[in-house]
């Protein structure tokens, strides 16, 4: 069997025995969600509720400000507390949607299911992916809608589902697939008809066997293709999988529609399908809860809006004061100083490490070596952008490309002097936009 794949890149250790074979769990409801306004790329949500209105499991709260935006439904039914700025992943506070939980009242959905997928036309199924609140699940959490629309001249080839979940400790999609495999083919199925393309791609790891058996059967006769890929990250970057898949090459600065190719994770599938076949907006995802410093690692289901410290406690709580904690995988998440930040769309995972995994001794100065340029996947020049970006130099950097990296961090963990690539770069890219948006 030929396992496709893409050029250079690394291979860090899974870390993923802990929870793999673990199923998933369902969350018991919170007591209050709290749910961020900005859970997507884009303009964030209008809310169309005020404090003190009662609420509905599924009931649209918040709606979508353009096209590239979504709507925001309550995750819980309860009563609307606050709307007001809190705590948010990117380290700012946003304005957020607080409900509190009716304990007295059962949790009864406010949805019901859409007309069956032979009877719905692709703009009908594109305004259902708005309507559902979907965003790509893989942590992009891009609007899915979005990616069906196509400019003017762009036309839809290839439908790609990631299913490689190549971030170290992630399991959650490995078990989505193992367990869900028909919301995903269902998902797939409609996503294929939005963008008028006849047949399907699934990209997954080859160590995920058992999710390529279940696939493979919720697929039986249909037009699905299941893509055995080499274990290797950055292996799910959609641009990546788009070159293991298609051969195509996504260009610098460009976006998947160019070569033909639209991109979405399997959880955002799955969420789909979930809403074919039922109606349920996206109001739960999801995780994994792993690493050395959690108790109890599980796969959960979670409800949007759910507080890091809620889902830590039902798992036990820390083995010890944790040394690093981070949203996501340990490749891309963005560590956390604190613990009240909401679950997301687009939050794959809770990973905990203990101080004796993070204590590293400070960078050193760049040696020369290459190794950096050597696994950059994008045929960057990551050593180059660390240079500049350390002394501020920005109009280099920027003609360097650096805005074309896709931080996947490949370049950090390979650089024997630990130096900090992937901070310095988001550093400079952060600066670039701030200084053109500036003028």
């Amino acid at each position: 069997m030929r396992l496709r794949t893409f050029k250079k890149g690394i291979h860090p250790p899974g870390y993923k025995e802990r929870t793999a074979s673990l199923p998933v769990e369902v969350l018991p409801l919170p007591r209050q969600v709290v749910l961020p306004l900005r859970q997507h790329i884009g303009a964030p949500a209008e809310p169309i509720v005020k404090v003190g209105d009662a609420v509905v499991t599924g009931q649209k709260i918040a709606e979508a400000n353009g096209k590239v935006s979504l709507p925001l439904h309550a995750s819980i039914s309860g009563k609307v507390v606050a709307i007001e700025p809190r705590p948010h992943v990117s380290g700012a506070l946003v304005p957020a949607i607080v409900i509190e939980g009716d304990s007295a009242e059962p949790d009864v959905p406010a949805w019901q299911a859409p007309p069956r997928l032979e009877e719905l036309s692709a703009g009908q199924l594109i305004e259902l992916m708005k309507e559902a609140g979907l965003a790509g699940m893989g942590g992009a959490a891009f609007p899915t809608h979005v990616k069906y629309d196509p400019p003017p001249g762009k036309k839809i080839e290839y439908v790609l589902l990631n299913g490689a979940e190549c971030e170290p400790y992630l399991t959650c999609d490995h078990r989505l697939m193992v367990e869900r495999a028909d919301d995903i083919i269902l998902g797939l199925m409609g996503m294929l008809k939005a963008a008028q393309v006849s047949k399907g791609l699934i990209g997954v790891e080859a160590n995920k066997p058992d999710a390529v058996a279940a696939l493979e059967k919720a697929a039986s006769g249909l037009p699905v293709e299941i893509l055995p890929l080499k274990v290797k990250y950055p292996q799910g970057e959609e641009r990546m999988l788009i070159y293991a898949a298609t051969g195509r090459v996504v260009p610098a600065g460009a976006l998947p529609i160019e070569v033909g190719a639209v991109v979405n994770n399997v959880a955002t599938a799955a969420a789909f399908g979930e809403y074919l076949r039922t109606g349920k907006p996206l109001i739960s995802r999801l995780i994994t809860v792993t690493g050395a410093g959690i108790k109890n690692p599980k796969n959960l289901e979670v409800r949007l809006g759910t507080l890091v410290e809620d889902v830590i406690n039902y798992c036990g709580g820390f083995t010890e004061p944790p040394g690093r904690i981070i949203l996501g995988g340990p490749m891309t998440g963005p560590a956390q100083y604190r613990l009240d930040l909401p679950i997301m769309k687009g939050t794959s995972g809770i990973v905990v490490q203990t101080r004796a995994e993070v204590d590293k001794p400070d960078y050193g100065p760049c040696i020369r070596c290459g190794k950096c340029v050597d696994a950059c996947p994008y045929n960057a020049l990551p050593n180059i952008f660390g240079l500049y970006a350390e002394y501020d130099r920005l109009p280099e950097v920027e003609k360097y490309g650096i805005l074309d990296c896709r931080e996947c961090g490949s370049c950090a963990y390979v650089c024997p002097s630990r130096r900090p690539l992937l901070q310095l770069i988001k550093d400079a890219k952060r600066k670039i936009m701030a200084s053109r948006k500036n003028g």
